[in-house]
């Protein structure tokens, strides 16, 4: 039997699981998703014999909970010789509690429900990954890494909102996300941009959900997101930036709920709302329809926009990294960025970025531009294997020094 960390990352219609070898390794040895939550779920076996194969599930597994359990069912199907000795888990939102990865306990468990109300979207399905694996196995220690931690070493008044303070003594504060996506670049990003690694970089995560960070010395200084993961860049389905007064005439002038303006700008804003047409890049770059280039065009302004005010605050610019669904396999978006980006020196080698190469820039460039698919489960699997697997480990080799003493 080889002893594995199973990590599960919920999103709001999909779960990804991966389980890694408890001895590092940076590749995991099974992977599977399921998408299509709520709709028409679909397992895709990403790994082992059954890499490739894809599966319609019964519509009526409608939670995320069922799901899990129905997807460790299948781990155990595809791989039986691994056996789970730790989980971990992406929970989007930490609050002000949480700054680094913690072991699950019953405080820590109620702190996380305590914020689900911050991350509604998320944080419910977040939860249930980690209530099935508890009913799976009660006795494995389990782990949670937040997509907020990432941000909090940025100074104060980035984390400011201009409201009356004892707001922000309650916990109003500008909080980030994606943090795990961020915090793997970070790590990685020496191997690709040497010693200029620790200066100014923005990193771009582009994909359904969407948001920059200005990192320097491999730290969050801002970011776009803020308060929930609603605010920022123009996104799949969510609005990003908005007056709060837009949302003043939804209530007062025409009548809407609080849910309906809620679901509006979560469900039926962004890509799809702007394009009407789908939340899917791909399917607008393949549209001849105006609409279709609009939103296109309204996604890349935004960025663009942000951009330019995380380089106003980091000072100057090093470097950019594309990462994230679109940022790595969209050649047209990155394209159309760094030509918005022709005052900060910024050059695209057509080539490079065609094929996604991980230097997309021009030798001449006064700086470079990186593409660099992330990895939130490895992190997670990381950060598990060394609060969950680390101890017990050398406790062992202690132990065991001891009787050969």
């Amino acid at each position: 039997m080889t002893d594995v960390i199973l990590v599960i990352n919920c999103g709001s219609s999909s779960i990804k699981a991966a389980a890694y070898a408890v001895e590092e390794r940076p590749a995991p040895v099974w992977k599977g998703n399921i998408t299509g939550i709520g709709s028409a779920p679909v397992y895709r076996a990403l790994s082992g014999t059954a890499a490739g194969e894809r599966m319609a599930l019964a519509t009526d597994m409608t939670t995320h909970r069922s799901l899990i359990h129905w997807m460790l069912e299948r781990l155990g199907q595809e791989m039986p010789s691994l056996r789970v000795v730790a989980a971990g888990h992406r929970v989007v939102h930490g609050g002000r509690h949480f700054d680094a990865p913690a072991l699950i306990d019953d405080t820590v468990l109620e702190t996380i429900q305590g914020l689900s109300d911050l991350a509604p979207g998320h944080q419910p399905h977040n939860l249930s990954g980690i209530h099935a694996i508890a009913e799976a196995w009660p006795e494995i220690p389990q782990v949670a890494c937040f997509d907020t931690a990432f941000h909090r070493t940025q100074p104060r008044v980035a984390q400011l909102f201009a409201l009356p303070r004892h707001f922000a003594d309650e916990g109003v504060l500008r909080y980030g996300f994606h943090g795990l996506s961020y915090e793997y670049i970070a790590s990685v990003l020496p191997r690709h941009a040497g010693s200029q690694a620790n200066g100014r970089f923005i990193v771009a995560h582009l994909g359904n959900g969407a948001s920059l960070c200005a990192m320097q010395e491999g730290r969050s200084v801002a970011t776009t997101m803020g308060f929930t993961a609603l605010d920022g860049l123009m996104m799949g389905k969510r609005c990003g930036d908005l007056d709060p007064g837009v949302i003043m005439h939804l209530l007062r002038d025409r009548g809407m709920s609080v849910d309906e303006v809620y679901h509006l700008i979560r469900r039926e804003s962004g890509l799809l709302g702007v394009s009407g047409i789908s939340n899917d890049m791909r399917d607008l770059l393949e549209s001849d329809d105006p609409r279709a280039q609009e939103a296109i065009e309204l996604f890349v302004h935004r960025i663009v926009s942000q951009l330019g005010a995380l380089v106003a605050q980091l000072g100057g610019l090093d470097g950019l990294v594309f990462t994230a669904g679109i940022g790595e396999r969209s050649a047209p978006i990155r394209e159309r960025i760094a030509a918005r980006l022709a005052w900060l020196g910024v050059r695209l080698d057509p080539a490079a970025n065609a094929e996604g190469a991980s230097c997309i820039s021009t030798t001449d460039s006064a700086l470079p531009v990186f593409v660099i698919p992330t990895d939130e489960e490895g992190v997670i699997a990381a950060h598990t294997r060394t609060l969950a697997c680390a101890t017990p480990r050398a406790q062992r080799r202690e132990r065991e020094a001891l009787a050969c003493s």
